[in-house]
């Protein structure tokens, strides 16, 4: 690929040639100078190297199963990257599932942390954390609740989610009954964090799949003859919860009362995003085999569903798809968030473009990124700028839920490789997962997906989960464009910053991200944000606009480092990549 440079400079000559007029020449000339900020400098050599091994990170996933092919065992499972010991330096949890009662297969299967040791390896710090517990996990959801300065975890399972608090000294409490949260016994699946009313405390939205029961499991069949996965349309749906933080380390059920409630949903995503751009943060919800959600944050502590008028509850058919997982960014600088959206194997991918006027444009089936994710089926999915050329790219964690789907379906595939798109600019992408090397490329049955900078190099590394399987982490190589990373500490927002939008400008080349909960499927990537700057050595400014209204604006922040803001302060610490 040429670089945009050789491209202004050929056009030009050609131009200069063609036109023979001075006019028309300055005119081409300044068009393509602009052009050179409009697109990508071209692609990198990077490379995923699977360090799994290398890491010390030794999971294998139980989902339980045993013959009987009962619905859960399909789902999980999800991961996190938390910094639960504030040491700069992402930690690993992956959620765990259990063998069924009265049917041992796998022995006591538990949640797992990992901590960083600085070094690209991690330690099993489980049994010492307090973790060491055994249910049916499927997701994760990571912050800091309290506004103690240590975030915490609430993990969702087949029955009884749980909340751990963060002690602050490596050790984490169940604090689910004192928290007001114990009582709902569900389908739990996927889980965000949001400060929804803006009063500096996180609140919490957790998904609901179905309702389920291994004395209701149902029989379904795809050849006629051998029992199978049901689809989720056999069982009836639930609503999504929406707890509310009242202080004091509790919660309360606003599910009803925020016009919230909604019985039809199987939701499997939650993504979180302002998308009318008024400065309050709204639910999105992706259903399977039922329109997909979308509440509009009324600023009043109440929420009105707009999917359909906003165009993303149906396929552009007018079918409702089996939407698994969600992510939102704002993915070609137009100033406003849009969507992907996972969907079942058929389906392609969702790429919702956000128009600005309240309603979403499937490109999907016009783009590389439809016609790659045809036949595949999605879990996990993310905007990630992997080049750090400024520019987000998509990651789409593949797998199948049925192993013998190649006996009915012959193009479908049970293990599947995972889908990695560059953003090329002028809303274009390419697929370049053979180009990041043969383990990135080899199939799996992944389910959840996340991402971290593990080693302070700058570059993002990825973490995806396997049904049944081993997780995978993968290391960013080769890559030679400059980054800057930020972490926000709240004061009168909530102490992640989460909600805040943070917007980065360096020449002519201008980005934002925000800090978020949620997205992918069941897991959750690090609340620290990387902006990708390609050549330029600094960023020329950095402003973060607070969930409490606060702006904070910095001049010629250098890249090579990580700088932490906190609200009405500025930058109180920085790191250069590399450093301890």
């Amino acid at each position: 690929m040429r670089s945009s440079a050789e491209i202004f400079n050929k056009g030009a000559q050609r131009y200069r040639r063609k036109l023979g007029s001075s006019l028309l020449y300055v005119s081409m000339t300044l068009w393509l100078a602009a052009s050179l900020f409009l697109f990508p400098a071209g692609a990198q050599t990077i490379t995923f190297a699977d360090i799994t091994s290398q890491s010390g990170i030794r999971f294998t996933h139980n989902n339980g199963a045993f013959g009987k092919k009962w619905l859960p065992e399909t789902m999980g499972p999800g991961c996190a990257f938390i910094d639960y010991d504030n040491d700069g330096w992402p930690d690993v949890l992956l959620v765990n599932g259990q063998d069924w009662a009265g049917h041992a297969k796998n022995g006591s299967t538990t949640q797992k942390l990992y901590h960083n040791n600085h070094n690209g390896t991690f330690t099993d710090v489980t049994a010492k954390s307090g973790l060491a517990v055994s249910f049916y996990g499927l997701g994760a959801a990571i912050g800091d609740y309290d506004n103690d300065g240590f975030d915490d975890i609430f993990i969702t399972t087949l029955g009884q989610s749980h909340l751990f608090h963060n002690n602050g000294n490596g050790t984490f409490k169940d604090v689910t009954t004192a928290a007001g949260l114990w009582g709902p016994n569900e389908f739990s699946t996927s889980a965000a964090w949001v400060d929804y009313d803006r009063d500096g405390k996180l609140d919490l939205v957790v998904s609901n799949y179905v309702q389920w029961s291994e004395k209701g499991d149902l029989y379904c069949t795809l050849d006629g003859t051998h029992k199978s996965y049901c689809t989720p349309e056999s069982y009836k749906g639930t609503s999504a919860r929406l707890w509310h933080n009242i202080g004091g380390g509790k919660f309360e059920d606003a599910t009803q009362k925020t016009g919230f409630y909604d019985p039809t949903s199987k939701s499997l995503g939650v993504a979180i995003l302002d998308y009318n751009d008024d400065g309050w943060p709204d639910i999105l919800i992706a259903n399977d085999t039922q329109p997909n959600k979308l509440f509009l944050n009324k600023k009043n502590g109440t929420f009105e569903e707009r999917a359909v008028s906003a165009g993303i509850a149906f396929s552009e058919d007018g079918i409702a798809r089996a939407g698994m997982g969600v992510d939102a960014a704002d993915y070609d600088r137009s100033g406003h968030a849009s969507l992907i959206i996972t969907n079942f194997a058929n389906q392609m991918l969702s790429l919702y473009h956000n128009e600005g006027n309240g309603l979403f444009v499937d490109e999907a089936p016009r783009s590389e990124v439809g016609r790659a994710t045809l036949v595949t089926l999605g879990f996990g999915c993310f905007f990630f700028d992997y080049d750090n050329d400024g520019w987000p790219d998509i990651l789409i964690a593949d797998g199948h839920i049925e192993n013998e789907i190649e006996r009915v379906q012959k193009r479908v595939s049970y293990a599947e490789p995972p889908h990695l798109f560059r953003n090329l600019g002028n809303g274009k992408f390419e697929e370049t997962t053979t180009k990041v090397g043969p383990a990135f490329a080899t199939p799996k049955v992944a389910r959840g997906a996340a991402y971290a900078d593990i080693n302070n190099d700058g570059a993002l590394d990825i973490l995806l989960t396997t049904n049944g399987g081993p997780v995978h982490l993968y290391g960013s190589q080769g890559g030679t464009n400059q980054s800057l990373r930020v972490k926000l500490i709240g004061t009168k927002s909530n102490r992640d910053g989460i909600g805040a939008v943070v917007r980065v400008s360096a020449g002519n080349d201008k980005q934002w991200l925000t800090v978020k909960s949620g997205s992918s499927y069941l897991s959750q990537s690090e609340l620290v944000l990387t902006f990708g700057l390609g050549s330029r050595t600094k960023a020329d400014t950095v402003e973060v606009q607070w969930p409490s209204g606060q702006v904070d604006k910095l001049s010629n922040v250098s890249s090579g480092q990580t700088v932490a803001i906190q609200e009405g302060k500025g930058v109180i610490s920085q790191r250069a990549y590399g450093k301890k």
